[in-house]
């Protein structure tokens, strides 16, 4: 935060154009974009903490950078913002991990109470970094302000040397870097809840942005202040954002995830047209305040909502699609602001993303927000999948299955909705080419297809299926023949390749088979 006040009021100086200092915002905000999906895939592949220790020495190494080069006076725009941006590449990187191991310190059940405590700090910093930064940046100007930000990082760095995350042994190789970046935006796409968070992530974080991109020109040009003036709203901004995290457990039991975050996006508009419009340095703050509640209690819920819609197989993924989506949000809101600010003036673009805010309403009734049942991610695994009789290294494949079922014509109808909802579960947890056929000369007859590119592929979409995914299964099992349908599973073999030979089989593995039954 006393980063933030010196970065923004800095640029304030050397290039005063609303457009210039919003870019701050969004320097630090693009790496979200860019590098997320990256650093949740590695945050679900390879030790959380080191990627965490990496984050922080490169955040640690840029701040430094940034104190030195203001210091011997060489400081220019455009070293600010590329500085800017690699301490937002660390953070960036950073981010997926911290949030994902959230879960490796808590029972599920108190996911959402530990995001909140960690808003809680968070916020706490923000309230008074803010008004600490403004009085470092007016006494001692903005160089001191980096050394000291530069120096915090030590304290971290300490932090995560000494701590130890769980070690969860997994007897399959880690995906491919690009397949699990592939795979994490396959399963958000293919998740109807969880697009709706990203959808409504970005609804929210564009028009929220213009507060503290704009910050320091309103401190400046609406209120005719200084840095402490520019602190002091940052503080305010602060303050409402620890209120919001405090009050979000009482507002989470009385209102929906959903219904919560249509209030919110009311209340951010009439903050945002308040600081746009008010006469007076007091409803300035005030606004302020809210506008940081408002924004707390959003991203901190709409965080809730995919950590608890996530399996913990891909929840670094689906955290990191949900900070691009937003930080995109943020970025180009940030933009869009400072250069609409510059066109035609500060009231009347903080007036226009006031109004903007109200768009949530017009789209949430077709991208309602939900989140998953207690419990109901947690693994599925019932029965021994049977292992070939052949060998089959783990990079084998295509691997193919086909399971045929016996659907009375009276369930047909049924069976078609059931099975393609069935289809895209498996889609999601990586299932390729899936497709449905009917049998022409027995129309009873069914075949479900789909394949996976290796044997160590086809291995993990079978730990992926969710207590959640059987109600469907359940469902299927009851509009067909007997118990259950008929897998056979296959190998693709190239032209000229040996036949595999029968080596005794394996032991078997305890996680669920592709069957659907009653069991």
């Amino acid at each position: 935060m006393i980063q933030t006040v010196g970065a923004s009021w800095l640029m304030a100086t050397i290039a005063p154009s609303p457009d210039r200092v919003a870019l701050v915002q969004t320097a630090g905000a693009l790496p979200f974009f860019f590098l997320s999906m990256v650093a949740g895939a590695v945050a679900d592949l390879y030790d959380r903490r080191r990627l965490m220790l990496f984050a922080q020495w490169l955040m640690l190494l840029a701040s430094a950078a940034l104190a030195l080069i203001t210091l011997f006076g060489k400081i220019t725009p455009e070293l600010l913002l590329l500085l800017t941006f690699l301490i937002g590449c660390g953070a960036a990187s950073f981010a997926p991990a911290w949030q994902a191991s959230i879960a490796d310190q808590v029972p599920r059940e108190q996911i959402a109470s530990a995001v909140l405590v960690n808003a809680v700090g968070f916020n706490l910093a923000r309230s008074v970094g803010p008004a600490i930064g403004g009085v470092i940046v007016a006494a001692a100007g903005a160089v001191v302000a980096f050394v000291i930000n530069a120096v915090s990082y030590i304290g971290m760095l300490a932090t995560l040397y000494w701590w130890r995350l769980p070690r969860v042994v997994n007897p399959l190789p880690p995906e491919p870097l690009v397949a699990a970046i592939a795979g994490g935006i396959r399963y958000v796409r293919l998740s109807p809840h969880l697009m709706a968070v990203m959808v409504r992530a970005v609804l929210f974080t564009v028009p929220i942005s213009a507060v503290p991109a704009l910050m320091p020109v309103v401190a400046r040009d609406l209120l005719g202040g200084g840095a402490p003036t520019y602190g002091l709203l940052l503080g305010g901004f602060g303050v409402g954002a620890m209120l919001g995290a405090l009050s979000s457990a009482t507002l989470r039991a009385r209102f929906s995830s959903d219904r919560l975050l249509r209030m919110l996006c009311g209340v951010a508009a009439l903050a945002i047209v308040a600081i746009a419009q008010s006469p007076w340095a007091v409803t300035t703050l005030l606004a302020h305040v809210f506008a940081g509640a408002v924004w707390t209690l959003g991203l901190a819920n709409f965080n809730i909502a995919v950590q608890l819609s996530s399996p913990r197989w891909v929840t670094g993924r689906t955290l990191a699609f949900y900070q691009t989506f937003a930080f995109a949000g943020m970025a180009a809101g940030a933009w869009l602001w400072g250069h609409l600010a510059t066109g035609v003036g500060l009231r009347e673009t903080l007036t226009v993303a006031g109004v903007s805010a109200l768009t949530t309403f017009a789209v949430a009734h077709w991208l309602p927000i939900s989140v998953a049942r207690m419990g109901s991610l947690d693994p599925h695994t019932v029965t021994a999948l049977a292992p070939p009789p052949v060998d089959l290294h783990e990079t084998s494949g295509p691997i193919v299955v086909t399971i045929e079922y016996e659907v009375p014509a009276a369930n047909a109808e049924r069976f078609v909705a059931a099975i393609n909802e069935l289809g895209r579960i498996r889609r999601r947890d990586g299932a390729r080419r899936w497709s449905v056929c009917q049998d022409l000369d027995n129309p009873v007859q069914w075949i479900e297809r789909f394949e996976s590119p290796t044997w160590a592929d086809y291995l993990r979409r079978q730990t992926r299926p969710t207590l959640a995914d059987q109600a469907i299964r359940k469902e299927i099992a009851e509009l067909i023949e007997g118990e259950r349908g008929s897998v056979r599973r296959y190998i693709e073999r190239p032209a000229g390749a040996e036949p595999l030979v029968s080596g005794g089989g394996r032991e078997r593995t305890e996680v669920p088979d592709d069957t659907v039954s009653h069991g």
